[in-house]
């Protein structure tokens, strides 16, 4: 009887491991919680040592920083000379309030930051009441393609270099190397520019695939947290928390690949006039790139972007909560395994983008989790959508549109001390088979 029934059997006991791995592939993923130890959703309450070294100027020199010692980031420090700055697990550089400060990775330089689950690096503010703005932020220059019209392009923010080769990124190489960001966090970034308005918390320009760049964590930016204008990088488990602006942003040609990553949006930490988790890109005036060039895209897998909020629907009514993603014309995406939760609508498509046969394919949503979103897939400015839906909605896509709420639909968003922010599964019964 048992040896009969064995397919059936063995289904019986699988169908809840196959289940349990169709649920987990949507959103953030593994085995434990990657967001553990290293990262930290309250750093107001986090304090600091006093700096004990100085860091201004230009590093013109390779640079060890130590865990035994505790930076103070003073002004515009640029790394130069095609020199590495290396920096120990669990060394803290602070941002210096007054000077506004930056840390510029030249064309050619390196930085290798490689902290460790145990032991990340931390980049904040040296005021005892942190806020967003503080100081200015982390720039990486490399020479991997742009698609404006000139090869390099001559980086803006107000950073005052002896030389004006130090802020140029761009170039022909897409597998430049600018060095390793791995368990890093960067806090209170986004100081404002009169030519560029805020600096973003990590700013990638033409920054090639073998820079190492994963479990990154940018919280409280007053600008954008990810910026990358072109280049070909390759990003894995990233977090973006309550940034001022867009959580990730993708201009000029950036062709990359985002993995396994989180951005959390709160209504009452974002900018007055909206703000995108994700903002794609080709240009931000047509005259200045190259049609013959490659248009921004974006290969995003297993996210999780979500509006933390205790009143959502209250929250959108005031007009709080904006879409989850914005897609201006010339760029091109595809998003698979993703969840987007809480967002008014989940997606907006600039109004120059025609909805016709040779634009969808380039618009890419499958195996997608829309989630308590007040609407799902627009143009903007157009409140008819159906052709949208029609299209995103054929089975074929996989995907799957809910009205969970947040306790329902993640592990544990309500304690920031250990959040866990993957999608809840169900409790598995073990089935044990009676022997022979």
């Amino acid at each position: 009887m048992y040896e009969k029934n064995y397919p059936f059997v063995l289904f019986f006991l699988l169908f809840p491991f196959l289940c349990l791995f169709s649920q987990q592939e949507k959103g953030i993923y593994g085995s434990e919680n990657w967001l553990n130890i290293w990262t930290e959703f309250n750093s107001s309450s986090i304090e600091y040592p006093e700096p004990t070294q100085i860091l201004s100027g230009n590093i013109k020199k390779d640079t060890k920083l130590y865990k035994k010692e505790t930076y103070l980031l003073l002004g515009n420090v640029f790394v130069t000379d095609s020199i590495t700055l290396t920096i120990e697990p669990g060394t803290v550089i602070l941002g210096d309030f007054k000077s506004k400060a930056s840390l510029i990775i030249t064309d050619g330089s390196k930085i290798i930051a490689e902290g460790t689950q145990t032991d990340p690096i931390v980049f904040s503010s040296n005021r005892d009441v942190k806020k967003k703005g503080d100081w200015g932020g982390i720039f990486i220059l490399g020479n991997a393609p742009i698609n404006k019209i000139d090869e390099e392009s001559e980086l803006k923010y107000d950073l005052n270099p002896s030389s004006s080769e130090m802020v140029l990124y761009g170039g022909c190489d897409e597998e430049s190397n600018s060095g390793i960001l791995k368990y890093v966090r960067i806090e209170y970034t986004g100081k404002r520019t009169k030519s560029s308005g805020y600096i973003n918390g990590l700013t990638l320009a033409g920054v090639g695939s073998e820079t190492v760049l994963e479990n990154i964590m940018i919280s409280y930016s007053q600008g954008s947290s990810f910026y990358v204008l072109g280049g070909y990088t390759e990003l894995q488990q990233l977090v973006s928390f309550r940034s001022n602006r867009n959580d990730f942003l993708f201009n000029y040609g950036a062709q990359s690949m985002l993995a396994n990553s989180l951005a959390i949006k709160s209504p009452y930490h974002t900018a007055s006039g909206g703000a995108s988790s994700i903002y794609l890109a080709s240009y931000n005036d047509k005259q200045e790139v190259d049609p013959a060039k490659k248009g921004t895209n974006l290969i995003a897998e297993n996210l999780t972007v979500m509006v933390l909020s205790n009143n959502l629907e209250a929250d959108i009514k005031v007009g709080l909560v904006h879409e989850a993603m914005y897609v201006k014309e010339g760029a091109s995406f595809s998003m698979n395994k993703s969840i987007f939760s809480g967002f008014n609508p989940a997606v907006k498509l600039h109004n120059k983008i025609s909805i016709n046969n040779e634009n969808l394919p380039k618009m890419q949503f499958t195996n997608m989790y829309f989630n308590n979103c007040q609407g799902n897939i627009f143009t903007e400015n157009d409140p008819n959508n159906e052709d949208l839906e029609n299209w995103y909605g054929n089975s074929a896509f996989g995907n799957v549109y809910s009205h969970g709420l947040d306790y329902e639909t993640f592990i544990d968003v309500e304690n920031l001390d250990n959040p866990d922010f993957r999608l809840r599964i169900n409790k598995i019964i073990a089935i044990i088979l009676p022997e022979e």
